[in-house]
């Protein structure tokens, strides 16, 4: 691949975003390219490859070592069972960047939504749905409703590079402190594979969730997350299984 010298992305930028690409794709099984190797193929300099390959690094995703060719590592994202978590603060826990693609935001009707939140079906709902990236990757697709009367002001919110429960508590909101999810395996329809990034049908995890505040159901989720990139982990012991951190 020749990069874009017309561009007004940076040519190490635009190796980044290929490299990814070409790392998803399962390309590099016999080990990740050397800096010359690059450097050759795409026809840049050294700065650029480099500045390309520390990011990659920096995300875990290849590891290098003295006189040996750069090894991939797995690009799957661990999530305790028994937690209630924050995607967003997973993802940036194992060093990743967390980011999105806002596809709605706003005051909307959901009669599954407002039924699971046990609220009548016309009742007004604060909906936001977006795609969910890890380090620039797709990762997830995510659909929250909640209910208006609370979570209206959240609109106003950005949420490109911020978590919906870091906006409920700048708003002076509670967070969810409980809750119940369901996760079972599903195939990703041609629309949502597009939007992460895959072809159709792939395997994914469906997680659905309500939360629940003093007891209160004030959250409604469907969280579709690629299976090649997440995992639900659980811990366990001579007395059991022991669930959470």
């Amino acid at each position: 691949m020749r990069l874009d010298r017309t561009s007004a992305q940076p040519l190490w930028a635009q190796l980044h975003a290929d490299l990814l690409r070409r790392l998803e794709a399962g390309e590099f099984t016999r080990g990740f390219p050397a800096e010359g190797e690059l450097r050759e193929e795409y026809a840049v300099s050294r700065h650029t490859v480099r500045e390309a390959l520390r990011r990659i690094r920096a995300a875990g995703l290849v590891r290098s070592g003295r006189g040996r060719r750069s090894e991939v590592l797995a690009t799957t994202i661990e999530q305790p069972l028994g937690t209630l978590y924050s995607m967003f603060a997973e993802v940036e826990s194992q060093g990743l960047a967390q980011t999105s693609t806002v596809l709605r935001c706003g005051i909307t009707k959901n009669e599954q939504a407002a039924t699971a939140l046990g609220l009548a079906t016309d009742t007004d709902l604060f909906g936001l749905e977006r795609v969910r990236l890890a380090d620039g990757m797709p990762l997830a697709h995510d659909d929250v409703w909640m209910p208006a009367s609370v979570a209206a002001p959240l609109v106003s919110s950005d949420f490109t590079r911020t978590a919906l429960y870091t906006e409920l508590e700048r708003h002076g909101m509670s967070r969810p402190d409980g809750g119940r999810e369901r996760i079972t395996a599903t195939l990703l329809g041609p629309e949502q594979a597009q939007q992460l990034g895959v072809r159709s049908p792939t395997a994914a995890l469906l997680i659905e969730r309500t939360g629940t505040l003093e007891g209160q159901p004030v959250e409604c989720r469907r969280t579709t997350v690629r299976a090649d990139r997440y995992a639900l982990t659980m811990s366990f012991g001579p007395n059991g299984y022991h669930v959470g951190r």
